[in-house]
């Protein structure tokens, strides 16, 4: 069930914490998703993220070993946990892509030239830190993508940041310093009553903009 309306898609997203047991998501529908995510923008389109899916009672198992007690109720009953990931070395890739981009017709060899001698640079010769806040930044983005796609797909989701970072990527098998963890989704159909759901407020839209002098 696919929803193509924009301001229900925005407006109604809603963070659940009770999902219906009963509902398994396809494996490819996941791809799918997943494919309209990656469109999100990234930091000189470095495209720094990675995501695994833990999908069975197994995978899940492992991933509640290393969050918090309070997001139980979503973790025993969401469809899977998406694990967002920062991938830090994700510029080592970015030669490859840009001469695809060249070779496929659509840059010139000019462009193909000035995009690897002004951006590559930047991170070939950058710190571990700055590498690191600009895969962060751009995963970042690439999560509220993926639960506004989710949403899209007639799936409700929970964003999750309470764990312990340090045991994340070792529990997936991926190296902690290239692998950083961004942040976990729940992701299922909601099972909460119209009681259950917790309607927030937002601060005045005043309070959080200003036309700069």
């Amino acid at each position: 069930m696919l929803n193509n309306d924009f301001n229900d898609v925005v407006q109604n997203r809603h963070s659940v914490r009770n999902f219906d047991k009963n509902v398994k998501i396809p494996r490819e529908e996941f791809k799918q998703m997943f494919e309209e995510t990656i469109t999100a923008p990234s930091g000189c389109n470095l495209q720094g993220w990675y995501f695994e899916v833990a999908d069975t009672p197994e995978s899940l198992a492992k991933v509640k070993k290393y969050m918090m007690k309070f997001n139980d109720p979503q973790l025993n009953t969401c469809s899977a946990i998406v694990q967002m990931f920062a991938r830090v070395d994700a510029y080592k890739k970015y030669r490859e892509m840009w001469n695809k981009t060249y070779e496929e017709g659509h840059i010139t060899k000019e462009k193909l030239d000035e995009v690897l001698r002004t951006f590559l640079p930047l991170y070939e010769n950058g710190t571990y830190d700055m590498c690191a806040t600009d895969a962060i930044r751009s995963c970042s983005l690439a999560a509220m993508q993926f639960m506004l796609v989710a949403r899209h797909h007639g799936y409700d989701t929970n964003p999750i940041a309470g764990y312990d970072e340090s045991k994340i990527a070792r529990t997936f098998n991926l190296d902690p310093k290239i692998y950083l963890p961004v942040m976990a989704i729940a992701i299922g159909k909601s099972n909460e009553s119209e009681k259950e759901q917790i309607k927030t407020i937002r601060y005045p839209v005043e309070d959080v903009y200003h036309f700069a002098d």
